[in-house]
C-alpha cells in the first residue's frame, strides 16, 4: 500500500501559546467588564508594575496593597494586563507570530519560564529608567520582545523556520548559532536595526486606559529583548552549533536535497 501523506493542521499554534492568549483575554474581560472604576484602581495597584512602589520617598504614608509579595509578583503580573482591546489584540498577534516558534522549540514549561524571565527583565529596566514614577506599566510587550529576540537566534539558521530549504518537522530543532556568530549575520543585524529603530519611535505613541494616557514603555521592550537575546541558551534544550559560519550568507539545501 502507498503511504498516505501526513496531514498538516491549518492553524499549527502550540497549546501553551493558545492558553496564554486565552488568559490575557480573560484578565482583560474581567478588568473591563466585571470591575467598577474603584475596583479597577485597586486591581492595578495590586498587579500592575508601579515604580513608585519601590521608592519610599514617594507617598511615604501610603500602604501599598499586597505588601512585599506584590513587590515581587508585579514584576510579572503586569504583563497579563492590557490598556484596551487594541493593545490586547496587537500583543496577541505578535505573541502568535513570535511566541509560537519559540514555544515549539522550548516546550511549554521552558517557554513559560522564559516569558516570565523576559517580563521581569523588562520591568527591571523600566524601574531603572522610571524610578519613583506613579504611572503603572502594563502589557505583555516586554515578554514578547524577548520571544522575538529568541526567535532570531535560530530562525535564520540553515533549515530553520525561514530557510528556503527546510523540513517542517525539524525546522524548530536546528542548532542555534553562538551569539557572536548570530550578530555577524546580515539578516539578524537588519532585524535588530529595524526592531530597535521602531522601539525608539514608540516613545512618540501612547495607549489609553480608563482615561489615563500611558506612554509606551519602550525601555521595557528593550530590556525584555536584550534579556531574551542573552539568556536564550540557558532555556534552549538543543545544543548550540559549533559551526560559527552556519548562519552566514544564503541558505543552502541540506545534503540530501542538493542537486
Amino acid at each position: 500500500m502507498l503511504e498516505q501523506p501526513r496531514r498538516e493542521r491549518i492553524f499549527n499554534v502550540p497549546l501553551v501559546v493558545v492558553v496564554l492568549i486565552v488568559v490575557l483575554g480573560v484578565v482583560h474581560a474581567y478588568l473591563f467588564l466585571a470591575l467598577t472604576a474603584e475596583q479597577t484602581t485597586e486591581f492595578l495597584l495590586l498587579f500592575a508594575f508601579i515604580p513608585a512602589r519601590y521608592d519610599a520617598t514617594v507617598m511615604p504614608d501610603i500602604v501599598w496593597p499586597g505588601g512585599w509579595a506584590a513587590d515581587v509578583w508585579t514584576f510579572v503580573t503586569y504583563a497579563l494586563i492590557h490598556g484596551d482591546l487594541t493593545h490586547l489584540i496587537f500583543n496577541a498577534v505578535w505573541l502568535l507570530a513570535f511566541g509560537s516558534p519559540v514555544a515549539r522549540r522550548f516546550g511549554p514549561l521552558r517557554f513559560l519560564a522564559f516569558m516570565t524571565m523576559t517580563a521581569a527583565a523588562g520591568a527591571a529596566v523600566h524601574l531603572a529608567t522610571h524610578f519613583g514614577e506613579l504611572l503603572p506599566m502594563i502589557g505583555a510587550s516586554a515578554a514578547i520582545s524577548g520571544a522575538m529576540a529568541a526567535a532570531t537566534r535560530f530562525a535564520f539558521q540553515r533549515g530553520g523556520p525561514v530557510a528556503l530549504w527546510r523540513n517542517r518537522e525539524e525546522a524548530y530543532r536546528v542548532p542555534a548559532a553562538p551569539l557572536m556568530a548570530s550578530l555577524r549575520d546580515r539578516r539578524v543585524l537588519a532585524f535588530l536595526l529595524v526592531w530597535f529603530g521602531i522601539n525608539l519611535l514608540f516613545g512618540l505613541g501612547s495607549i489609553g486606559m480608563g482615561g489615563v494616557e500611558q506612554a509606551i514603555a519602550w525601555q521595557a521592550h528593550i530590556g525584555g529583548f536584550v534579556a531574551g537575546l542573552l539568556a536564550f541558551a540557558a532555556f534552549d534544550p538543543i545544543p548550540i552549533s559549533t559551526d560559527a559560519g552556519s548562519n552566514e550568507g544564503m541558505d543552502a539545501p541540506p545534503p540530501d536535497q542538493q542537486s
